[in-house]
């Protein structure tokens, strides 16, 4: 029998086994399954009362809340395509994503309204504006629909249409670091099973209790939504990211599980509470967004013994998990050596395929030495970029998706990112690794955070520049930090500039954002 992989089931399960747990937890309130399951259904059919129509697109912007948890399901469950936006984007970025993906109806949190109100008039696909949260009494720069009240006013039975598994259900833009953001079509097909996939590989069971600091908004909130609900798991929300309060809410609420880019590990490990919180709950801990430096799961492991420390990896395009780095069975105890393979990108999830192939489209041997293009196949990439079927085909070439990014895979099977292809410094004719002279910087203990980019010189092409933020009250010369990374890499990788800075730009789920610092490097050296 066949029977189609979409995501209303994942709900479905949840809201008939756990109807009376705790679902989710936001702020004061506290929504069983049951309840999340009748909202969904009259949001469904409250947005298709005002309009919304079967393959339409709905954009959100909102913070991490139970409303767009709801969007999650509601809009797919009218075979409809769920958009949620970056809400650290500019009004003009904002616009270009809402114009080219046609959507028809935004759904914005009340503070979120400034963005959207002052590009209102340039976007002539969109019928209709829900808002939602903050009070609907106060003034707000935008006119349309209550949120709560469409659902209380729509009927408790939503007939929903059928839909196929190869529908697309997500848009997501990609950052658009090199040009205009694409959209990335995700299909019902591709949530499910990578829901299935990511859950075996992290054990997540129906007692996990998930926080949601990584942003709902970012590359399918990592897989979240549908993992956590499909298992009957508690989602937490957190609105932003403040180390303190993700602390207290891990001991209150009894976390087990979180999700964090290394530059909130970072700021945890250096809150001040973080000695006085009970975090013995907490049992799994995946970095990703980021190469993590093994000092840097040394660190957590310290903190939270007894807690699983691993890294990851993926992209939008892959919904977004391709590889986690837990430790497989079989491998010697070397300490030495878990810290190396949980700080890689780890292994493929089931379902997935992943190579690392030449420029010719061979692939390379699992020799931990040979670099190639990152490729990966299975049922979690994506259908492809909306309305850019030539990107799609430079993208998926003889069944594989090219990644853009370097990397190998050593004799145990775990992928390594070597870096970017955009991020490789190429330095008189020598391939630099960003990444490697990273955790070079990082084994220093003076330093915080780092980031490498490729300067000019007119000697080299290129060389290494490290942007470094140094720990409170210690310091370190230029020169010392060269000298320690002497010990670690060859003479032609050693960084030939460090410049130390008060804080690196990130983007809106922590991500330090190199192009700024390319293009802050470059305003520096141009010519007066």
């Amino acid at each position: 029998m066949d029977t189609p992989l979409v995501v209303s089931a994942l709900l479905d399960r949840a809201s008939s086994l756990y109807g009376h747990a705790v679902g989710v937890v936001c702020g004061r309130e506290r929504l069983t399954y049951r309840q999340v399951g009748r909202r969904v259904d009259r949001l469904s059919a409250g947005l298709a009362r005002a309009g919304t129509a079967r393959g339409e697109v709905v954009a959100c912007l909102s913070f991490n809340c139970h409303r767009l948890l709801e969007l999650y399901y509601a809009v797919p469950n009218m075979g409809a395509i769920l958009l949620p936006i970056n809400i650290r984007l500019t009004p003009p970025d904002i616009a270009y994503i809402l114009a080219d993906a046609n959507a028809s109806t935004v759904i914005v949190d009340r503070a979120l309204a400034g963005l959207l109100a002052p590009v209102r008039d340039q976007l002539k696909d969109l019928q209709r504006i829900v808002l939602m949260g903050g009070d609907p009494s106060a003034s707000c720069p935008l006119d349309g629909l209550d949120y709560e009240e469409m659902i209380a006013k729509a009927s408790a039975e939503y007939r929903r249409p059928e839909v196929a598994e190869d529908d697309v259900a997500e848009l997501f833009y990609t950052s658009g670091t090199t040009a205009q953001p694409k959209g990335v079509m995700l299909t019902h097909r591709n949530l499910t099973t990578h829901a299935i996939a990511v859950a075996t590989v992290n054990k997540v069971t129906d007692a996990d209790v998930q926080l949601h600091s990584i942003p709902l908004f970012h590359v399918n909130g990592w897989g979240t939504p549908h993992i956590v609900t499909m298992l009957g798991g508690g989602h937490v929300m957190l609105p932003r990211f403040d180390p303190d309060q993700v602390l207290e809410t891990i001991e209150r609420e009894r976390v087990t599980c979180a999700l964090l880019v290394p530059t909130m590990a970072v700021a945890l490990l250096n809150a001040s509470t973080i000695r006085s919180r009970d975090l013995s709950s907490l049992r799994m801990i995946m970095l990703g967004g980021a190469a993590t430096p093994p000092s840097l799961i040394a660190a957590l492991d310290a903190r939270l013994p007894g807690c699983q420390i691993n890294g990851g990896y993926g992209l939008s395009e892959t919904t977004p998990v391709l590889t986690v780095a837990v430790l497989k069975r079989g491998l010697p105890p070397d300490p030495a050596l878990s810290l190396r393979l949980r700080s890689s990108a780890g292994l493929p999830i089931p379902g997935v395929t992943v190579e690392v192939l030449d420029e010719s489209g061979t692939v390379l041997p699992h020799d931990g030495v040979s670099a190639g293009e990152v490729c990966a196949r299975g049922n979690t990439v994506m259908k492809g970029y909306w309305k850019r079927p030539d990107e799609t085909a430079r993208a998926i070439v003889d069944g594989w998706f090219h990644t853009g990014d370097m990397g190998v895979i050593d004799e145990l099977g775990y992928l390594h990112i070597v870096d970017r292809k955009k991020d490789i410094i190429i330095s008189g004719g020598e391939n630099i690794s960003s990444i490697e002279v990273e955790k070079a910087v990082y084994e220093h203990p003076a330093v915080l955070e780092c980031a490498v980019i490729a300067v000019t010189d007119p000697k080299w092409g290129e060389i290494p520049a490290a942007l470094v933020v140094l720990r409170q009250g210690v310091s370190v010369t230029e020169d010392e930090l060269i000298e320690h990374c002497r010990g670690i890499l060859a003479g032609f990788k050693l960084p030939k500039r460090v410049r130390f800075v008060d804080a690196l730009p990130k983007g809106g789920t922590g991500k330090i954002l190199k192009r700024e610092l390319r293009a802050q490097f470059d305003r520096e050296r141009a010519p007066a």
